[in-house]
């Protein structure tokens, strides 16, 4: 029996082809090694490693991918009631290259364009509304707006969520790659944020899309959201939370792979936010536990590798909380 969710995730899924051999160029790498992920699938399978059950939504081939990603899904226990399958477009790969100091760099999706891939060409018509009965947050990227039926998809969602009054989870999830007109994405992406409730973005990508990232001045400018989130990986988080804001540095812990951080702290702080309420956003110290503890959740996600096989349970994050 699938669960009732209280979190909707929309967007992608995928798998990320990392190079086996560090420091190597494109051709010269000799194997890989594949990781399920993509930002909206990550939140929901570490939602339901926190105890909160969540729905993923989106679209993937019929190919051995698809096959693999979906019983993934399956076995953590999310609801796929808004899964679509493509009988054409295949499940998308991404090729990532390792540079000898950690860094990784995107290295192609192999023999397709990106708009090849089954994610693109989600149908609006075939969203269940149903999932919005139970539902207290949507979660909605970016990359879907970059390609026509998803981005209508999206558009369906937004519908959706104002008609039962679910709030919005926007992570901007800035990647060029993704996109052929920068110019396009910035005003596809302004035009989504008034029906945001809750804005997440690194450092890095408020800079280029507002020109600033202090989160006080981002929620200044934009005062129909309730909170706004500004990630900086090893730096921590600055927040702005209804009237309450401050920083919490990370923790400093030793890093294995930070793949999918950012998406564990996404999962980590609407667990909060659903235990909290409203008094999340009217409460300075319960602005500042629930910061604390979904970084805490992203912390926990790095000392292992993968995005989706790291990610902790709620027993952990308390035990963690506990000893720092």
């Amino acid at each position: 029996m699938e669960n009732r969710p209280q979190v909707l995730c929309f967007g992608e899924i995928l798998f990320d082809y990392l190079a086996d051999q560090v420091g190597a160029t494109l051709n010269e790498v000799k194997t890989w090694t594949n990781y399920p992920g993509g930002a909206p699938a990550n939140v929901a399978c570490g939602l339901q490693k926190l105890g909160i059950p969540a729905a993923f939504m989106g679209r993937l081939g019929t190919d051995s991918a698809g096959q693999d990603l979906q019983n993934l899904l399956q076995y953590i226990g999310v609801n796929l009631a808004g899964l679509q399958t493509d009988p054409i477009r295949p499940t998308r790969l991404v090729y990532v290259t390792r540079h000898l100091d950690g860094d990784r760099q995107f290295a192609g999706f192999g023999d397709y364009k990106t708009e090849d891939f089954a994610d693109t060409a989600m149908v609006a018509t075939a969203i269940p509304e149903s999932l919005f009965e139970s539902a207290q947050f949507l979660v909605l990227g970016t990359i879907a707006l970059a390609y026509a039926d998803s981005r209508s998809a999206t558009e369906q969602l937004v519908k959706l969520a104002d008609k039962h009054q679910v709030k919005i989870f926007l992570d901007l999830n800035w990647r060029s790659v993704f996109w052929g007109d920068e110019t396009e994405a910035k005003t596809r992406i302004i035009e989504l944020l008034p029906h945001a409730t809750i804005l997440k973005c690194t450092d890095e990508e408020a800079v280029w899309l507002f020109g600033r990232q202090d989160p006080v001045t981002l929620h200044d400018k934009m005062p129909y959201l309730q909170g706004v989130l500004v990630t900086a990986g090893a730096k921590g988080c600055a927040y702005s939370l209804g009237r309450h804001y401050g920083e919490v540095p990370a923790f400093k812990i030793p890093v294995q792979d930070t793949t999918g951080a950012g998406d564990a702290f996404v999962a980590g702080f609407l667990s909060q936010a659903l235990t909290h309420g409203d008094r999340l956003f009217e409460d300075a110290d319960l602005a500042l536990e629930t910061i604390r503890y979904a970084s805490a959740v992203g912390a926990l996600t790095i000392l292992k590798p993968g995005a989706i096989a790291a990610q902790p349970s709620a027993s952990m994050v308390e035990q963690f909380l506990k000893t720092v």
